[in-house]
C-alpha cells in the first residue's frame, strides 16, 4: 500500500521551525492564535495585496515571514463557517497538503474566532491531507530526488482538544487506508494484477480479522455459475470468487453485503473494443477494489457491524475459447442468458455473485458496485455515480452518505417497461438491450438476480477512474465508494 504522511495533533503553541499553515474563514476574521503564528502582523498586507478573501480551499503564502524562525507561512481559506460540511473539511485538508508542497515538517493551526471546530472536523482535515498525499509511482525508476516522500512528511495539527481529535482521526485514518488500497489496485497494470493476484491481496485482510474464502473455477462450476465462467473462459487466467466476512456486530444481526465487479482487464471479448483508450480497461475492476477497500476500512477501525464483501474476479479476453455472441449460458439462479454482446460482461459476473450472496448469507441488503456502462457517463458525467435500487430507504441512506462524503450518487429509474428491452425469444433474457437506456437495462438485468432482497446498484464508470482531479485526489484512480459505503455502515448499521 502507498505510504502515508504522519498526522499528529497538539495544543496551541508558537511554531519554531518548518512551514506553518493557518486556516482563515471567509472575511479573514482570525482568532488570537493567528498573532502567535504571525507576530510581525504581515498577513493583513498579504491578504490585501493578493486579494485573498478566505474562500474555501484558496491559498496564499509568505516565504521566510518577518519576525519568525520558520520557512514559510501559508494561509488556507475555510470559506463560510456556517457552510462547512464533512466534505468541506476534507477539502481543506487537501488544500493544506497542497500548500505544504515539499516541506517535511508542517504545523497547521486551526483557531477560528467565535467558532470551535469539532474533533470530527479536525479529523477530516487529517483525512484530506492523507487523501491528497496519495501518489502511485511504484513503477517509476526515475523519481524527483528533490521531493519529500510521503512517509517522511509530518503534519501537526494544533487545535483546542488534540486528544479528541486523535481519537476521531484513528477511524478516519483507517478509512484512508481503505481508499489507498482501492486506488492502488485500480492503478495496477493488468499484467501484474490478475484474478489470482487480486484474490491474494484480499487474503491479506485476514491479518485484520477478516475471514476470507476464495472459490476456484472448479467450485464455481459445481455451483452452476455459468454466467461468470462464460466471461472468464477466453482467458488463460483462471477466475476467482472472493468472499470476505467481517463479524464485528452482534451474532443475531444479519450481515449487510457489498458485491463488486472485478474484471481485471476488459478487451470486450469477441465483441472487441476499439483500441483508443483500451488501456483504461485495467480499471474495470474498480467496483471490486471499492469492496476490498471498504472491508479493510471496516476491519481497521473495528466497525461494530457484520459485513460481507464479495468480488467476482475474471479477465475478458478474445481467445479461441472465448464465448461468442449468440451463445446461451445458464446462471447460478437457473435463469438462462443469451449473449448478444460479449462486452456486456460485467453484469454476467455480478448476476452469479449477487445470487450467491443472496442464497448464502440472506443479508439485510446488497449493494453492488461496477464500472458497468459508458452510458452512465453520458447521463451524469464524472461527478455522480448512477444509483438504481428496489428500496427507497436504502436509496435515501446512500444519497445522504454521498452528500456527507462528497462521493455523490444520483438515483436513476427502474421499471417493468424496460424489461422488454432485454427479453429474447431464445432464452430467459439477453445480456444487453442496445443503446437506448443502456444503464437502465443493465440495472434491470441485475435486478433479476436479487429477488426481494433490498438492493442497490452503483454504476461507478464515471467516478472510479479518470474523474477530474480535486483537492483530495490527484490520482487516475479515485477509490470511489470506500468512504461512501463506510459512512452508510457507520450511520445506520453499527451497534
Amino acid at each position: 500500500m502507498t505510504e502515508k504522511p504522519t498526522v499528529a495533533f497538539a495544543k496551541f503553541a508558537a511554531p519554531k521551525k518548518g512551514s506553518v499553515i493557518l486556516l482563515a474563514p471567509e472575511g479573514c476574521n482570525l482568532g488570537q492564535t493567528a498573532a502567535v503564528a504571525d507576530p510581525a502582523g504581515v498577513l493583513p498586507k498579504v491578504f490585501a495585496a493578493a486579494e485573498f478573501k478566505g474562500k474555501l480551499a484558496s491559498t496564499v503564502e509568505v516565504l521566510a515571514p518577518q519576525g519568525t524562525t520558520y520557512d514559510r507561512l501559508a494561509v488556507v481559506g475555510l470559506g463560510k463557517l456556517d457552510a462547512l460540511s464533512e466534505q468541506a473539511w476534507a477539502q481543506i485538508g487537501g488544500a493544506v497538503a497542497a500548500a505544504a508542497k515539499n516541506a517535511a515538517d508542517v504545523t497547521v493551526i486551526v483557531d477560528v474566532a467565535g467558532t470551535e471546530p469539532s474533533a470530527r472536523d479536525i479529523a477530516n482535515i487529517g483525512l484530506g491531507i492523507l487523501l491528497r498525499a496519495y501518489v502511485f509511482d511504484k513503477y517509476k525508476t526515475r523519481k524527483d530526488d528533490n521531493g519529500t516522500k510521503a512517509k517522511d512528511k509530518k503534519f501537526t495539527i494544533q487545535c483546542a482538544d488534540p486528544n479528541a481529535a486523535k481519537k476521531a482521526f484513528a477511524e478516519a485514518s483507517a478509512v484512508a487506508e481503505g481508499v489507498y488500497l482501492a486506488r492502488d489496485l485500480v492503478n495496477e497494470p493488468s499484467n501484474v494484477l490478475g484474478p489470482v493476484e487480486f484474490a491474494a491481496r484480499a487474503k491479506e485482510l485476514e491479518a485484520l480479522g477478516v475471514k476470507v474464502d476464495i472459490l476456484t473455477e472448479k467450485e464455481m462450476r459445481r455451483l452452476g455459475m455459468g454466467a461468470l465462467l462464460g466471461v472468464a473462459q477466453g482467458s488463460v487466467r483462471p477466475p476467482r470468487l472472493v468472499v470476505m466476512q467481517w463479524n464485528g456486530g452482534k451474532s443475531k444481526h444479519k450481515p449487510v453485503a457489498f458485491v463488486g465487479k472485478g474484471v481485471v482487464f476488459d478487451t470486450g471479448g469477441i465483441s472487441i473494443k476499439p483500441a483508443a483508450s483500451m488501456e483504461d480497461m485495467k480499471g474495470d475492476m474498480a467496483g471490486a477494489a471499492a469492496v476490498i477497500g471498504l472491508m479493510h476500512a471496516l476491519a481497521a477501525r473495528k466497525a461494530k457491524a457484520n459485513v460481507v464483501g464479495i468480488m467476482g474476479l475474471v479477465e475478458n479476453m478474445p481467445d479461441g475459447n472465448a464465448q461468442r455472441p449468440g451463445d446461451i449460458v445458464t446462471s447460478m439462479s437457473g435463469q438462462t442468458i443469451e449473449i448478444i454482446n460479449t462486452d456486456a460482461e460485467g453484469r454476467l459476473v455480478l448476476a452469479d455473485a449477487l445470487w450467491y450472496c443472496k442464497e448464502q448469507f440472506q443479508p439485510q441488503f446488497m449493494v453492488n458496485l461496477a464500472t458497468l456502462t459508458g452510458a452512465i457517463i453520458v447521463a451524469l458525467g464524472n461527478t455522480h455515480a448512477g444509483l438504481f435500487s428496489n428500496d427507497d430507504t436504502l436509496s435515501e441512506r446512500l444519497a445522504a452518505a454521498g452528500a456527507a462524503t462528497g462521493e455523490k450518487v444520483w438515483r436513476m429509474p427502474l421499471g417493468s417497461e424496460y424489461d422488454k428491452l432485454i427479453d429474447t425469444k431464445n432464452a430467459d433474457m439477453k445480456n444487453t438491450g442496445g443503446r437506448s437506456a443502456g444503464s437502465i437495462t443493465a440495472a434491470q438485468f441485475l435486478k433479476r438476480f436479487v429477488d426481494d432482497t433490498p438492493w442497490a446498484h452503483l454504476d461507478v464508470a464515471g467516478t472510479a477512474m479518470g474523474s477530474p482531479s480535486s483537492e483530495i485526489n490527484q490520482s487516475w484512480a479515485s477509490g470511489f465508494g470506500v468512504r461512501l459505503l463506510d459512512r452508510l455502515v457507520a450511520d445506520h448499521y453499527e451497534g
